[in-house]
């Protein structure tokens, strides 16, 4: 069994923790809205493991907060997630907030 997903906001950040996986977001899928309103990063540090359906909603999330006017960095990308995320070929989706700077 999963751990299970947590999330806060904290100013204009959405801090991720525990696993993201097909298991565990649900949660996050029904508060997706609210949980990116204002986001600017999207703090992924706190996340122990992330599968494809994870990866997936992290693009979602993104999508969201352009189509509310924001356009979130990512922050605390490991290098497993890193990987996915080149594999999937997202870089220009998921960006980090680490190389912007």
């Amino acid at each position: 069994m999963s751990e299970p997903l947590s999330w806060q906001r904290t100013a204009s950040t959405l801090a991720l923790s525990g696993k993201l996986d097909r298991d565990t977001l649900l949660t996050l899928w029904q508060e997706r809205d609210t949980a990116v309103a204002d986001i600017t990063t999207i703090d992924v540090a706190g996340l122990e493991r992330v599968d494809s359906a994870g990866l997936a909603l992290l693009v979602h999330l993104s999508e969201i907060a352009r189509a509310q006017g924001s356009a979130p960095l990512f922050s605390g990308i490991s290098d497993k997630l890193q990987s996915l995320i080149t594999l999937y070929n997202l870089q220009q989706i998921i960006v980090s907030a680490e190389k912007i700077a």
